[in-house]
C-alpha cells in the first residue's frame, strides 16, 4: 500500500504529550501492574444528575435534532453572559459577545486562523498548554517565548519583549489560573497586560479554563474582561469541562471583543456545524444551576489538595499549595530530568504524572500531578512513589 507523506505542518509536530504517556502506560499495563492515572487533567467524578436528566429531555425533542446555529443557541449565549454577569460583573452581548465552543480547546486552536498570517509574531507563555504553539505553527505564525519561572511567581515577564517585537506581535495567549503551574495572576498583572496590547494593537487571548477550581473565596479568579479597556482587545476562552466535570461534552464559550468573536465565528461557519442543541440545552442548565455543585467539587479538590501537598512535604518533593485548579507543579528530586523521573515513576510504581517539559522547555526539572482520583487513591500513588524515592 503506498504511503502518503503527511503535510509539513504534520510532520513538525512533536508527538502529543498525552499520546505518548498513554503509550508508555500501555505498556506497563500489559505486565500487569495496577496503573494509577494522575496524568491528564479529566475530572472522576460525574457530571451532575440535574444536568444528564437536562440533555436527556432536550434529546427527545425534534427540533434538536436537525443543525444548530453554527455561534450557538441564543438562549446559550444569554446564560452564559448571564453567568458572566454574576460571576464576574462583566456585562456582554449574548448576540455579538458570545461564541458557543465545541470545547474550548477547538475555539483555541480554530483562533490564529482568524487573524494569524504567515510570518505573524505570536506570544506564548511555557510551560503551556501545546495547543497555542501548535494553533500558531498550522498558521504559519512564528513564536516568542515568555517563560514561566517560579522567581517571578510563573508570570510572564512582558518588559521582556521589544518594543519592535511587541509592534510586530499579532497575540499573546495567557493562561490562569494556569495549566501546568496552577499559578494564578494578580490584577496587577492583568492591567499592566492590557496597557501594554492597547499601546501595541496585540489581540490578548485569555483561557480562563480553571477559574471555577479555587479553594478560598478570597482568591477567585478574575476573568481578563474585569479590567478596563479589556474590551478593546481581549477574547477569553471559557469551558463547562472542568466547573461541572463536562470534559466529554465538548461545550464551551469565547466571550469578549466582538470583532475578535465575529472572526472565530467566521472560522467555525467554514469547519464546524455547532454544538448539538441538545447539550447547549444541557449547557444552560448547568450554568443557571449548577454553582452548588461546583461548590462541592472544590471541596472535594481541596481535600485531595491538602492531602497530596502534606504527603509529597514528607517524601521531600517541593511543590507550591495552590491556590486554584487540580493541578500541583513539583519539582523533581535533584540529579534528575522530568521524563526520566516520570518514566521511572511509571515503568517502577504504575503511577503517571506528566513530565514538565513536555509543556514546553521552561518545565524541565518539574512534573504534575492531577488529582483526579479518590483521596485513598492518591494516597497509593504517592505512597508508590515515595518507596522509589
Amino acid at each position: 500500500m503506498t504511503a502518503f507523506p503527511m503535510a509539513d505542518r504534520l510532520a513538525a509536530l512533536p508527538p502529543y504529550l498525552f499520546a505518548e504517556i498513554d503509550r508508555v502506560k500501555a505498556e506497563v499495563r500489559a505486565r500487569g501492574v495496577d496503573i494509577i492515572s494522575l496524568g491528564i487533567g479529566d475530572p472522576d467524578m460525574p457530571t451532575p444528575d440535574f444536568i444528564v436528566e437536562a440533555l436527556c429531555q432536550a434529546a427527545k425533542k425534534p427540533a434538536n435534532h436537525q443543525y444548530p446555529d453554527y455561534v450557538g443557541l441564543l438562549a446559550f449565549r444569554t446564560a452564559v453572559a448571564d453567568w458572566y454577569k454574576a460571576r464576574f460583573g462583566v456585562a456582554l452581548d449574548p448576540a455579538s459577545e458570545v461564541v458557543s465552543l465545541i470545547g474550548s480547546k477547538e475555539g483555541i486552536a480554530h483562533f490564529p486562523l482568524a487573524y494569524v498570517n504567515p510570518g505573524d509574531l505570536v506570544l506564548v507563555c511555557p510551560p503551556n498548554y501545546p495547543v497555542y504553539p501548535v494553533a500558531t505553527g498550522f498558521c504559519g505564525g512564528e513564536v516568542k517565548t515568555l517563560p514561566l519561572i517560579e522567581q517571578n511567581d510563573f508570570l510572564p515577564d512582558l518588559d521582556a519583549v521589544t518594543d519592535a517585537e511587541w509592534a510586530r506581535a499579532k497575540m499573546i495567549f495567557v493562561n490562569y489560573p494556569n495549566n501546568p503551574t496552577a499559578a494564578t495572576a494578580p490584577r496587577s498583572f492583568y492591567e499592566k497586560l492590557i496597557a501594554k496590547a492597547r499601546a501595541t494593537d496585540t489581540i490578548v487571548v485569555s483561557d480562563a479554563a480553571y477559574t471555577e477550581m479555587y479553594y478560598d473565596p478570597a482568591d477567585k479568579p478574575l476573568s481578563i474582561l474585569e479590567i478596563e479597556g479589556a474590551r478593546e482587545v481581549a477574547i477569553e476562552f471559557h469551558s463547562l469541562s472542568k466547573t461541572y466535570n463536562m470534559t466529554g461534552w465538548r461545550i464551551g464559550m469565547a466571550v469578549g471583543n466582538a470583532g475578535l468573536v465575529k472572526g472565530l465565528g467566521k472560522i467555525k461557519e467554514n469547519v464546524d456545524s455547532g454544538i448539538f442543541q441538545a447539550v447547549q440545552e444541557a449547557g444552560i442548565a448547568a450554568l443557571r444551576h449548577g454553582e452548588p455543585h461546583a461548590a462541592k467539587f472544590r471541596d472535594v479538590y481541596r481535600e485531595r489538595r491538602d492531602v497530596a501537598v502534606a504527603a509529597l512535604t514528607r517524601m521531600g518533593i517541593t511543590c507550591r499549595t495552590p491556590k486554584a485548579s487540580f493541578y500541583l507543579w513539583c519539582k523533581v528530586p535533584a540529579g534528575q530530568t522530568s521524563a526520566a523521573f516520570v518514566t521511572r515513576v511509571l515503568q517502577e510504581t504504575g503511577v503517571v504524572v506528566t513530565p514538565g517539559n513536555g509543556f514546553g522547555a521552561p518545565g524541565e526539572g518539574y512534573f504534575r500531578i492531577a488529582m483526579t482520583v479518590p483521596v485513598a487513591r492518591l494516597e497509593e500513588a504517592l505512597s508508590r512513589i515515595a518507596g522509589k524515592l
